[in-house]
């Protein structure tokens, strides 16, 4: 049980330091759709999604001017946000019928 425990707080902490460190120096190329668009001519045509202006639109967390901060903070959120969900969803996965 020990073992498992290092093991999962080891890939918590690779996962933080990659969202909050290294994501800022990702490319800043279009992603695939948005390329195809840009490729094909048709990307004047896009509208703002529903939540742009959301508190984490656009990689990253409105309010903190910094983009190197906002960047870090925005993939720490995710991290965090998605160890929350997985860890529920396995909990109530392995719950042994009584």
């Amino acid at each position: 049980m020990l073992t498992n425990r290092k093991f999962y707080l080891s890939g918590l902490v690779v996962s933080l330091f990659l969202a909050g460190v290294i994501s800022f120096y990702a490319s800043s190329s279009p992603d695939g759709l948005e390329k195809v668009a840009e490729d094909i001519g048709f990307i004047q045509t896009a509208k703002e999604h529903t939540n742009s202006k959301g508190t984490l639109a656009d990689y990253g967390v409105k309010g903190i001017e910094n983009e190197r901060a906002s960047v870090g903070v925005a993939g720490v959120i995710g991290v965090v946000g998605t160890a929350i969900v997985a860890g529920l969803g396995f909990r109530l996965l392995a719950r042994k019928p009584k």
